[in-house]
């Protein structure tokens, strides 16, 4: 690649870009926090609910400590959050999760600046690559909930921004720098584990005479994520490789629908659905103008030799057409059968790939005329949203508002009639999952329940109720594991009774359990 840099003549600009774009960022993220809160929208979706609490059990439970990490979720989203949600009125809300969401969000846009200025040598496409990639609003209602997305943009665009930047010092410093944002990467989202020999394979191309020591460098730091979580996972559940095939990974879930009689996923072992479907989400959550703006403009990135970038930022929709095919990542899209929303938002996985798309566009063109290329550029990522201006076509919130209507109904009845019941200490056996949050909608802390991350005792209560359950309180789903258990115990000298169903059309039953005798 031969990136030019940015004149010296204008030594004082591209740092007082920087600090703009910094700037610009910071207040569109603290804008669309502001907005997605005030309108409650923070926790609707169901993974957002389940990142907040998590972080949050890790100190609120019967049995706190490092073991509530869990498994299947990577933990580092979780450690991110947890200075926020140990405030109540942070965990309460969710803006304990979406703070370190939106700071991640801010970094990310920042870095994909300086990565495009450096691999176009002008700060304007640098613009255009921040400005297509932060005013999605996709992206800033992710930003502004626990959610996973920004992290991962975040790490990703840093990986970028280091390679971009060893690819012209061969610095060690830039070598470790960007291992340790891939290492963060594969802490977040599993994705990143897909980058790592391809990443590798770019500091052995481009190492010069110390390629093998900087390969060696990325290599250990950037592992040091993956072997991390098989050792978790080795020494918390015996099996190395239980977030992949345990009792609640994607794959025995799917096989337990299947087993239920469920039709397979759109895309299971068929590559041109995958890519159909994927390529569906990704339209609509970048926009179409962006989608194919960003396509041909990766030509241009090309023609500038920056080929590497265009493979580094691939590799991740790639990856998600390869999940999609495997069955371990199902995607619905509105507009493709069985015509709902589910995974909708793995599109947006595109975003900085189309944005590198974007910014080549930009820096292509003569020196005098790329400020107005990025104006250009930038008008039409965001058409779309200005000619619709309705968030109903925001993809990721309509996904969120659509797949959380039920669980919000049973959430906010549920929670009304538990808050003026429960008396501190009476004890909740109940699942972690969804109805968790009812306990945070009623204020009520997480170690007043028993869960499954208390690890033997739930597991003993569940398996004998009429020896080891003595909370008075349970909250179960219908057919669960705790609503099996509680119907054990209907009868005897020990009693307990059902007070309180919720059906809500789309959603399992919700049972409100107390004991009784």
């Amino acid at each position: 690649m031969t990136s030019k840099r940015v004149s010296k003549s204008s030594k004082s600009s591209p740092r007082s870009s920087g600090l703009a774009v910094l700037a610009l960022l910071a207040a569109l993220s603290a804008a669309a926090l502001w907005y997605v809160s005030a309108q409650g929208w923070t926790l609707w979706y169901g993974d957002a609910e389940a990142h907040l609490n998590i972080a949050r059990r890790i100190f609120d439970s019967r049995l706190p400590g490092y073991h509530q990490l869990g498994t299947v979720w990577l933990p580092l989203p979780h450690v991110l959050m947890l200075p926020f949600v140990q405030s109540a009125a942070l965990w309460r809300s969710g803006l304990g999760g979406a703070l370190p969401a939106a700071a991640c969000f801010v970094l990310a846009g920042w870095m994909m600046f300086l990565a495009a200025q450096r691999l176009f040598g002008s700060a304007a496409a640098g613009w255009a690559a921040a400005l297509a990639f932060a005013l999605n609003p996709n992206v800033l209602y992710l930003q502004s909930t626990p959610m996973t997305e920004a992290m991962s943009l975040c790490f990703a665009a840093g990986l970028l921004l280091f390679c971009a930047r060893f690819r012209e010092s061969r610095s060690i410093w830039d070598a470790a720098a960007a291992g340790l944002m891939a290492c963060c990467g594969t802490l977040t989202r599993y994705e990143a584990w897909f980058l790592l020999p391809f990443a590798a394979a770019f500091f052995l191309l481009y190492g010069g005479e110390r390629r093998w020591r900087s390969a060696l460098l990325f290599s250990l730091l950037a592992g040091a994520g993956p072997l991390y979580w098989l050792a978790h996972n080795w020494i918390l559940y015996s099996d190395p490789l239980e977030f992949y095939r345990g009792e609640w990974s994607a794959q025995a879930i799917y096989q337990r629908s299947l087993d239920g009689g469920m039709a397979r996923y759109p895309g299971d072992h068929d590559w041109t659905k995958a890519w159909q479907y994927y390529r569906a989400a990704a339209e609509l959550c970048l926009g179409k103008p962006l989608a194919w703006m960003g396509l041909a403009g990766l030509a241009a990135a090309l023609w500038k030799r920056a080929w590497w970038a265009v493979l580094l930022l691939a590799l991740t929709p790639a990856f998600y057409v390869l999940s999609v095919y495997s069955a371990g990542t199902p995607i619905f899209v509105p507009q493709l059968w069985p015509n709902s929303w589910y995974n909708t938002r793995y599109g947006l996985n595109a975003l900085p790939l189309a944005a590198l798309g974007a910014a080549a566009l930009a820096g292509i063109v003569p020196s005098r005329l790329r400020a107005f290329a990025a104006v250009i550029v930038v008008a039409a990522a965001v058409s779309p949203w200005i000619a619709y201006p309705r968030r109903e076509t925001w993809m990721c919130w309509k996904e969120s508002q659509v797949n959380s209507a039920a669980r919000r109904a049973w959430t906010r009845a549920a929670a009304a009639y538990l808050q003026p019941r429960y008396k501190p200490g009476a004890g909740i056996f109940m699942g972690f999952g969804d109805t968790t949050a009812i306990l945070r909608t009623a204020g009520i802390p997480i170690r007043e329940s028993l869960h499954q991350g208390d690890l033997t005792l739930w597991e003993a209560s569940a398996a004998r109720p009429d020896l080891f359950l003595w909370q008075e309180w349970a909250i179960a789903q219908s057919g669960d594991r705790v609503s099996r258990a509680l119907n054990k115990m209907r009868r005897g000298p020990r009693r307990y009774e059902c007070v309180r169903t919720y059906a809500v059309k789309g959603s399992p039953v919700v049972e409100i359990w107390r004991h009784i005798q």
